[in-house]
């Protein structure tokens, strides 16, 4: 859709969408959307022009710009490619916490890690996945689990990949270091086990050693080719896909499924459902929780 047709729809009478230190111009948010959509496949609707600027604003005044317009044309130059992953990180959303979804985790420590932990035992390998991890909450709560049931699991070959879109939150997950009032949302006898106070900031926790050995962190963007070579036994991608359009979805739960083993685990946030051809590669097991179908 053209910045004309996206005018018309909306029967502007003005083309000012927000007006500020700076002046958002409807042009200028299509723009900007548009951007977001080619390189992230993030979808931003009319009620985002807020967001947009409050965000969007701090990066003209740190480039000493005088307009969004001067920002859109530096965001579609062929300069432009530190900018847009900047603009990027400035826009997503990165809401999580520890034990996000505790029923996730309670099927996770009942149902599937047993197997996967016996097998690891053994001398198997165990791969699990957490895509848009955000500043590593979720993949820090995944090896918790892991070693509550197995405290020698860094002796083991099982690997937690976490990777974001955002290079700054995924720089805040490896740090590992958090305040007092996220980590007061883990259970006392997890926090006691797995985290220690930061000697230099008291008002702050630093994961323990153990759980940091399980986890790769890594920069990656869902639209672009992935890197990983085998598959996956567990794969938690939760409050990331609903972002996109539902062709976008359609192509992503697809591509899970893919690089999910036969029998793994998939499991999706709360306000999102597998759509397109990859429903019949799952079954449902539990809420938002899934396995992809043997052959």
């Amino acid at each position: 859709m053209t910045a004309a047709d996206a005018k018309a729809r909306r029967g502007r009478g003005s083309d000012t969408a927000h007006q500020g230190e700076y002046a958002l111009t409807w042009s200028d948010f299509d723009s900007i959307r548009d951007t977001l959509y080619a390189h992230a496949g993030i979808v931003l609707d009319e009620t985002k022009v807020p967001l947009v600027y409050s965000r969007l604003a701090k990066r003209l005044r740190g480039l000493g710009m005088a307009s969004f317009r001067d920002y859109c044309a530096l965001l579609v130059s062929g300069e432009g490619g530190d900018e847009r992953q900047r603009m990027m990180a400035a826009l997503t959303t990165n809401v999580t916490r520890f034990f996000r979804e505790p029923h996730h985790f309670d099927y996770l420590r009942t149902t599937v890690l047993p197997p996967l932990l016996e097998r690891a035992a053994r001398g198997a390998s165990v791969r699990i996945w957490s895509a848009g991890c955000s500043m590593g909450q979720e993949p820090y709560s995944i090896a918790f689990t892991i070693l509550s049931m197995m405290p020698t699991a860094p002796s083991r070959d099982i690997r937690i990949l976490a990777t974001d879109i955002d290079p700054n939150v995924i720089a805040t997950a490896r740090a590992a270091e958090y305040a007092d009032d996220l980590v007061g949302e883990i259970a006392p006898d997890i926090r006691r086990k797995f985290l220690r106070k930061s000697a230099t900031n008291p008002g702050s926790w630093i994961v323990d050693d153990a759980a940091r050995e399980l986890i790769r962190f890594n920069e990656l963007n869902l639209m672009e080719p992935w890197p990983m070579k085998r598959t996956f036994d567990v794969l938690f991608c939760r409050n990331v896909v609903i972002y996109f359009n539902e062709e976008t979805q359609a192509k992503l739960w697809g591509r899970y499924a893919d690089v999910l083993a036969p029998g793994g685990s998939l499991f999706i946030g709360h306000s999102e459902r597998i759509s397109g051809p990859a429903t019949s590669a799952f079954e449902t097991v539990g809420l938002t929780a899934y396995r992809k179908v043997r052959a």
